[in-house]
C-alpha cells in the first residue's frame, strides 16, 4: 500500500450549550469566547457600538444572536456555531434555542456534539424544559455534561441556593440514570467562573467552565472504530469505455484499503475492494472516517442505496425488523400503538410501526408514566417494527449509527435512538398441528402451566439464589415444575470453558439467556439467578426470552449488608486485589430501571420475600392459586 491515503484531520471537540429560554446560554457562550480572547479583532467593540447607536444596552448573547428575529425578541431560535481554541483542542460550541417551539431545533444542534453545558438560571430554578434537555442529552448518548448555575450575582452569590438547585437536577439526573455531572456556580454576564475564578464565590473550590471542559476527555477517534458506510448510491460510467461501478457514501467509522473484504448489511453479499475513488485524487490506496468517498468491489455484485457497508471479520451491526427504542414525539397529535411513520436511520428509510408503548416521560410530572399515547414533547420506551429488514448499530455502540427520525407526512415529527435489536414475536398461528410438531401451546395444557422465566438480579450476597432455592422448593411442592440456573449448575458445565472479563460474562449471560428460553418453550418456570450487572446484559435476555414470559426480580440490599453477608470471602478478596472486576467494588452495578418485582432483604426475610413473589406470579394467574 503507497503513502497516499486520506486520513481525518485533527478531533475537535463539539460542546453544545443547551438550557430553558433566557437562563443565559448565549451570555456564557457570549463571555467566554471574548474571555479566551476568540473573538475577530473588532467584533466586541463593533457589537458595543451598535448596542449603543440603538439605545440599548449591551449584551454579551448579542455576540452569537446573528438573525435579525434573535436579537429583535431577545431569544434564540435556530443553533449557532462558534469557535475557539486552547493549547489543548480546538472547540466548536452550539449555541441552541431553549424555548419549547424550538425543541426540534436544539436537537438538530446537539445531535453532533460529544459534551455539553446545561444552563439553568439561579433565581427562576429548574423548569420544565431544563428537565426536556437534560432528557435529551441522554438520549443523544452525550455522557460529558456541566450545569451551570447562571445569575449567581443576581442570588448575591448565595451557597445554599446553588446547592439547592444542584440537589433538585441531581435528583432528576437520577431518575433518568445520568450520573457524574458536574455543578458550577457562574454570572454569565460578570465572568464568575466562566474563565476567570470568581471572587464573589470564595466558598465554591471547583473547576471553572473552562476548566472543566479542558478536563473532558475526548471520544475515541472514529477511525479506531469498526468500518461503517451508509451506502448512498450506485453510480455507473459509461463514457470512453468506463465500465467502473462505483459504491458511494461517507464513512461514519473506521478506515478502508483496497484488497479488503467488505460486506453489506442486510443482504449479506461481499467482495473485495478493487479501488478506492476519491474526487480530484488518483491513485489512493485508503480513506478513514469523515471523509466521502467511493469504491469499487472485484465482483460485479447488486447494492442499493440504504445497505451498510463493514468490513469482513470485525464487529457486525445488528439486522432486525424490531427494536427497542426511546423515541421523543414532537407531532402536534399524540401517537399511539399501531400508527406508522417513514423511519429514517443512516441512509436506510423504511415505513415503522409502534408495537408496544412500556412507558412515558412528561417534564411537568415525576417519573415515568405508564399510558397508551405519547403527546407532544413527551418521550417514551417503545418497540417499534420495521416494514423490512434494516442494519443498525445501536446508540451504546455508535451514537450517531443508532439515531433515527420520524417522517409524518412531510414532517419530521419524531425522533429517538435504537437501544437494542428485537427478535420478532412469535406468531402462534403459524404453527400447524398438521405438522406433527409439539406446540408451545399444546405443552402449556398437558403440563397445566405456562413458561415463565423469574430473572434475579442483585449484588453477590443480596439473596438471590437463597430466594430461587425456597422458592423453587414451594413451587414443586405445588406441583410446578421449576428449575433453578445459577453459578453452581452452569459455571461447572455448559459456561466451564468462559472467565470473568467482560466480554466472557456478556457471553455467559447469553447463554443462560438461550437455555431459559428453551425451558420457556418447554412450559416450565426457570428461576434464573445471576448478578448480570449492566442493564443491556437483562434487556438483552429479555429480548431473548421474549417479553411476555420474562420478569425481572430485583433482590435489593446495600453494599455494606452484602459484605457483612460474605460468607465465602469474596468481597474481602477483592477489596484486597485478588479479584479483578468484581461487582461492587471495582466494577459497577447498574440497578435496574423498572423491574417487575422488588424484593428488600434488608427489610423482609427469605420466608416473607417469596411469598410476595407467589402472590404476585398468583394475581397474574401465572400459576394456580394455592390451595392452602
Amino acid at each position: 500500500m503507497s503513502d497516499k491515503t486520506y486520513t481525518e484531520s485533527r478531533q475537535d471537540m463539539r460542546v453544545v450549550v443547551a438550557g430553558h429560554v433566557d437562563h443565559g446560554k448565549s451570555t456564557i457562550l457570549g463571555r467566554l469566547l471574548a474571555d479566551t480572547g476568540s473573538l475577530p479583532q473588532g467584533k466586541l467593540e463593533q457589537i458595543r457600538e451598535k448596542c449603543r447607536r440603538n439605545a440599548r444596552p449591551f449584551e454579551y448573547a448579542f455576540l452569537l444572536d446573528a438573525l435579525k428575529d434573535e436579537q429583535a425578541q431577545g431569544v434564540t431560535i435556530d443553533s449557532a456555531r462558534c469557535f475557539f481554541k486552547t493549547e489543548k483542542r480546538n472547540y466548536i460550541m452550539i449555541d441552541v434555542p431553549g424555548h419549547t417551539e424550538f425543541i426540534k431545533n436544539m436537537v438538530t444542534g446537539a445531535s453532533r456534539a460529544e459534551a455539553a453545558l446545561l444552563v439553568i438560571d439561579v433565581v427562576e430554578g429548574v423548569r420544565d424544559n431544563s428537565k426536556r434537555h437534560g432528557l435529551y442529552l441522554s438520549l443523544l448518548g452525550i455522557e460529558k455534561i456541566c450545569v451551570l448555575v447562571n445569575k449567581m450575582d443576581l442570588a448575591d452569590y448565595g451557597e445554599a441556593r446553588f446547592n439547592e438547585i444542584a440537589r433538585q437536577y441531581s435528583e432528576f439526573l437520577r431518575e433518568i440514570n445520568v450520573e457524574s455531572v458536574s455543578f458550577i456556580p457562574v454570572s454569565g454576564i460578570l465572568g464568575d467562573n466562566i474563565v476567570r475564578r470568581s471572587e464573589n464565590m470564595k466558598w465554591y473550590d471547583g473547576k471553572t467552565a473552562l476548566e472543566t471542559l479542558e478536563s473532558f476527555s475526548a471520544e475515541e477517534s472514529p477511525s479506531a472504530k469498526p468500518f461503517r458506510m451508509p451506502v448512498q448510491d450506485v453510480y455507473k460510467f459509461t463514457e470512453d469505455g468506463d465500465q467502473r461501478r462505483i459504491i458511494a457514501g461517507t464513512l461514519e467509522s473506521g478506515r478502508l484499503g483496497c484488497g479488503e473484504e467488505v460486506v453489506f448489511h442486510p443482504s449479506g453479499k461481499r467482495s473485495r475492494v478493487k479501488s478506492i475513488e476519491v474526487f480530484g485524487a488518483t491513485e489512493t490506496d485508503a480513506v478513514s472516517a469523515g471523509f466521502a468517498t467511493g469504491f469499487t468491489l472485484a465482483d460485479q455484485i447488486y447494492i442499493k442505496r440504504g445497505e451498510l457497508a463493514c468490513k469482513v471479520g470485525e464487529p457486525e451491526p445488528f439486522v432486525a425488523n424490531r427494536v427497542r427504542a426511546t423515541m421523543f414525539w414532537l407531532g402536534k397529535k399524540p401517537v399511539k400503538t399501531g400508527n406508522s411513520f417513514l423511519l429514517k436511520t443512516g441512509t436506510t428509510k423504511t415505513v415503522a410501526k409502534i408495537v408496544k408503548i412500556h412507558r412515558v416521560w412528561d417534564a411537568s410530572t415525576p417519573g415515568f408514566q405508564v399510558k397508551d399515547q405519547i403527546d407532544r414533547h413527551e418521550i417514551a420506551d417503545c418497540v417499534i417494527s420495521f416494514e423490512k429488514t434494516i442494519a443498525f448499530d445501536t446508540v451504546a455502540l455508535f451514537p450517531a449509527a443508532g439515531r433515527f427520525v420520524l417522517v409524518d407526512g412531510y414532517n419530521i415529527s419524531g425522533g429517538g435512538i435504537i437501544q437494542e435489536a428485537m427478535r420478532p414475536e412469535a406468531d402462534s398461528a403459524s404453527v400447524s398441528a398438521a405438522d406433527g410438531k409439539v406446540g408451545y401451546d399444546e405443552r402449556c395444557r398437558t403440563m397445566g402451566q405456562k413458561g415463565l422465566v423469574l430473572w434475579f438480579t442483585g449484588l453477590s450476597g443480596a439473596g438471590k439464589s437463597t430466594i430461587a432455592i425456597e422458592l423453587e422448593r414451594k413451587l414443586m411442592n405445588r406441583g410446578v415444575l421449576a428449575y433453578r440456573l445459577d453459578g453452581d449448575n452452569i459455571r461447572d458445565g455448559l459456561n466451564s470453558d468462559l472467565g470473568f472479563s467482560m466480554d466472557d460474562r456478556v457471553e455467559n449471560i447469553r447463554r443462560i439467556s438461550e437455555v431459559a428460553r428453551l425451558f420457556k418453550d418447554s412450559g416450565m418456570i426457570s428461576l434464573v439467578s445471576f448478578i448480570s450487572p449492566l442493564r443491556s446484559m437483562r434487556n438483552g435476555a429479555r429480548n431473548i426470552v421474549g417479553e411476555a414470559a420474562f420478569l425481572e426480580v430485583y433482590v435489593k440490599a446495600s453494599l455494606e449488608t452484602c459484605i457483612a453477608r460474605d460468607v465465602k470471602g469474596l468481597y474481602s478478596k477483592a477489596m484486597a486485589g485478588l479479584i479483578k472486576d468484581f461487582t461492587g467494588i471495582s466494577s459497577p452495578y447498574e440497578e435496574p430501571d423498572c423491574p417487575d418485582i422488588v424484593l428488600d432483604t434488608e427489610a423482609k426475610g427469605v420466608g416473607d420475600c417469596v411469598d410476595s413473589i407467589l402472590d404476585f406470579l398468583e394475581s397474574r394467574d401465572l400459576i394456580a392459586k394455592s390451595m392452602e
